[in-house]
């Protein structure tokens, strides 16, 4: 993928030109330390035959001039303290960048004041690029970042940038059809589904791999919600107005998922006996709740160290790309 620009020499190039390795070229670039005078000479060679030069928005980690990257959530503020899928991802993008000595700071952006806040940091130089989570289909951030072009990389599928914006996503629609499937082949047949929001990829994606598996459903069989535990109480409540008679919910993510289960216990429903219940995430909440939910697994210690790789090599000039990273099935009581 690209950004319609020409692609930056990158350090690999460098590397490439001068015969040495990519860590040696990053240590002359740094001062030298440890490298010989012939290996310094041939990589002073190589910089001016490929051309490689600083990023003049995000600065090359090379020149190492900020040493930070901007992690941005773009939600209010109590979701970052409700979900535990966002701790999860700043624990391990912080993990896999201090492996390169680059401090991650967070930020939100949910608001119209606190995108403009993130835009004026980082285009200000305060930040080498963006990990940005949690975005919703026309969320002006993404232009905004974009237009000053600064390395940033999406957790998620970003809908309507997937050819100008680097991201890294687990297979939603798969891990749905994987999800449908199995309750399925458990004799489940009246099965309802709370989706996430529609401008959001789990929203579009997950309700895809729903409608995979069986196909143009009655309407009353979806309800939706905004991945919050209040929000999947709701939906719950609205489905079974809707259709008394499920006998199985897939619930788009765990958080809501907990709060299905709050709904079905306040009507009398036992699950699974009267109602199977499935998730998404495999968050720390699925093995909490009770019953412990059957739900998808996303990987989140890769995600996150893909999502850190790809900004680091963006960083260094390199071309946008996507990594789409499998999910499993992991099996528990409430299913």
């Amino acid at each position: 993928m690209s950004r319609l620009r020409r692609r930056r020499p990158t350090m690999d190039d460098v590397a490439h030109a001068a015969g040495v390795s990519r860590g040696t070229v990053s240590r002359a670039l740094n001062g030298g330390r440890n490298v010989s005078g012939a290996a310094q000479a041939a990589i002073d060679k190589a910089v001016r035959q490929t051309g490689y030069v600083v990023n003049p928005h995000a600065r090359s980690l090379a020149t190492q001039r900020a040493m930070s990257v901007a992690f941005v959530l773009s939600e209010p503020q109590d979701r970052l303290f409700e979900d535990p899928n966002f701790h999860l991802l700043l624990h391990g993008c912080t993990q896999a960048l201090a492996d390169n000595d680059v401090t991650v700071l967070l930020t939100l952006a949910g608001t119209s004041e606190e995108r403009k806040r993130v835009s004026r940091f980082v285009t200000a130089g305060h930040a080498d690029g963006v990990l940005l989570v949690s975005t919703h289909r026309g969320d002006p951030i993404v232009d905004e970042l974009l237009a000053q072009d600064v390395p940033v990389v999406v957790c998620g599928r970003p809908l309507g940038h997937e050819r100008d914006v680097s991201y890294v996503a687990a297979d939603d629609r798969d891990g749905a059809r994987q999800m449908v499937t199995y309750l399925r082949s458990q004799g489940y047949r009246r099965i309802g589904v709370v989706t996430g929001p529609p401008d959001t990829p789990g929203g579009v994606d997950r309700l895809a791999g729903y409608r995979d598996v069986l196909g143009d459903v009655p309407e009353s069989l979806v309800v939706s919600g905004d991945y919050t535990q209040a929000s999947g109480e709701a939906a719950l409540h609205r489905l079974l107005a809707q259709a008394s008679d499920v006998d199985a919910v897939f619930v788009a993510s765990d958080l809501m998922a907990a709060g299905a289960l709050a709904a079905l216990r306040r009507t009398g429903r036992r699950v699974p006996e009267d109602v199977a219940v499935a998730g998404f995430d495999d968050s720390r909440i699925a093995a909490a709740c009770h019953p412990p939910l059957t739900t998808i697994r996303q990987p989140w210690a890769r995600i996150s160290t893909e999502m850190a790789r790809l900004l680091l090599r963006l960083v260094e000039g390199d071309e946008n790309a996507a990594v789409i990273l499998p999910t499993e099935l992991v099996i528990r009581e409430s299913a």
